[in-house]
């Protein structure tokens, strides 16, 4: 599942920050690397290390594991005398949890998914992440510029990056993925139907789905953290950075806002409409959702650019392509608007091995290691041009939304600032879960409002017990 965790926003019409990720696989296991005997040590003339062992643990969702397995024998190959032991799992944050407990953590992390990353929130909150800055300011090559200008612009400026806003790098960027709304471009092209470009425009189509044979929307019901992929972005068309930074900051009023109350009431259109949301959504997970939708039972549903690769193998209707169209705007006069989304990386500060992991971090950024992503996990190295060097490997109807942002559509992204340590609030859960109290009728809008307006008084209270507060 998508990763989703932030912590600033920022908005641009350039290829800006963030892949959740891709979704569950239910594979997990230890690949054990074996030492490199060979002479291949070009590329770090033989290198030695104080410790000469390096343990992994990478979530394996939807990109799958196959990228690691490789990148680490390369990696033991051109470091001769290195091993690798690399865990994986959907559910990684259950096998680090323990470890992290007891002091005793991977030297690396990649985590991801929606019910792991809590783990990576606990460690910002704890400042228990190893300082990264030396890796993005040292040279990407010997003799060459620094590391840090290969990455995607503003990505290490901000708090996906930098989670305590004093430009320190403690998060390292990984794939990043586009998101939005997902449609069937062949059932839309052969009926004449026209892409949404307004909310009232997609509410519209509310009729023509249903004389189609199918509900206007379905999503992740289980994890109705994918909602945020069309609320962020209409969050900022309505009210721009300054009504993000009210949602991200814990400022209690945007509950009463005018901003919330045309966003939300999305949803409450959704979830009121006869046909608007498709039967049993609520208790479907990603893949059930998904599958629904690609056989034709809903005409949208909110997903990144993982999606494509991650359902290859899911049953669909006739003829089906995917097609994407962001969120759409509030008025005819503005644009759609995505969101985008950086999977992160970290090296614990209590891990037993940190030189080595970070230059392992380091080689994962290097030419080889972009294509090889690209080719092994179908993903899109948060690196400059990274999307040219996936083309061969990815669908045309993926690239071309990368391209769309390359090209200028205008993207938004953001995350939560860290809530006060010890707080007992998770700021995703507290905002996202209760919408399917919405979406089944148990919870009215106002109701929702008044109990995260109560949550953000009680968090920037915390913050400020705790000296945090802005």
């Amino acid at each position: 599942m998508r990763h989703k965790k932030w912590l600033t926003t920022v908005a641009a019409s350039v290829m800006a920050l963030s892949v959740l990720a891709g979704c569950g696989s239910n594979n997990s296991g230890e690949s054990n690397g074996s030492a490199a005997t060979g002479s291949n040590g070009a590329a770090n003339g033989g290198k030695q290390f104080d410790n000469m062992e390096l343990n992994v643990a990478v979530f394996q969702g939807g990109y799958g594991r196959e990228y690691w397995d490789t990148i680490a024998a390369d990696f033991m190959k051109d470091y001769p005398g290195t091993k690798i032991n690399i865990t994986a799992s959907p559910k990684i944050a259950e096998l680090v949890r323990p470890k992290i407990v007891a002091g005793n953590p991977p030297d690396f992390m990649y985590i991801a998914g929606s019910d792991n990353t809590p783990i990576l929130a606990g460690l910002i909150k704890d400042k228990a992440l190893l300082d990264l800055s030396d890796v993005f300011n040292a040279p990407a090559e010997e003799g060459g510029a620094p590391l840090k200008d290969k990455i995607i612009p503003g990505v290490l400026e901000s708090r996906s990056s930098s989670p305590y806003g004093d430009g320190k790098v403690f998060l390292a960027p990984y794939n990043f993925g586009v998101m939005g709304l997902w449609y069937n471009k062949t059932m839309l092209d052969d009926k004449g139907i026209a892409v949404p470009k307004t909310w009232d425009e997609f509410i519209a189509l509310n009729a023509t789905a249903k004389e189609n044979g199918r509900a206007l929307f379905t999503y992740q019901g289980l994890y109705p953290g994918y909602l945020e992929e069309m609320i962020v972005p209409s969050i900022y068309n309505v009210g721009g950075q300054e009504a993000l930074d009210q949602f991200y900051n814990y400022d209690p009023e945007f509950w009463k806002s005018d901003t919330f109350k045309q966003v939300w009431g999305v949803l409450g259109k959704i979830a009121s409409e006869d046909n608007a949301l498709m039967k049993g959504t609520i208790a479907l997970n990603h893949t059930q959702a998904q599958t629904a939708f690609m056989q034709g039972k809903a005409m949208f549903i909110p997903n990144g650019t993982w999606f494509e690769d991650e359902m290859k193998d899911a049953p669909r209707e006739e003829g089906f392509q995917f097609g994407f169209l962001g969120a759409p705007a509030f008025q005819a006069d503005q644009p759609a608007v995505a969101m985008t989304l950086i999977e992160q990386m970290v090296i614990p500060a209590k891990a037993k091995n940190p030189e080595l992991a970070k230059e392992f971090l380091k080689y994962l950024y290097s030419d080889k290691s972009v294509k090889l992503n690209a080719e092994k996990s179908k993903g899109v190295l948060a690196v400059k041009g990274a999307a040219d060097q996936a083309k061969e490997f990815i669908s045309e109807s993926t690239y071309n939304v990368y391209k769309a942002v390359d090209n200028g559509m205008t993207t938004v992204n953001g995350a939560f600032k860290s809530v006060a340590k010890g707080s007992k609030y998770n700021p995703n859960d507290e905002v996202f879960k209760p919408i399917s109290s919405i979406m089944n009728k148990q919870m009215t809008i106002d109701e929702y409002s008044d109990k995260l307006y109560k949550i953000y008084t009680d968090i920037q209270q915390e913050l400020k017990d705790n000296g945090a507060a802005e």
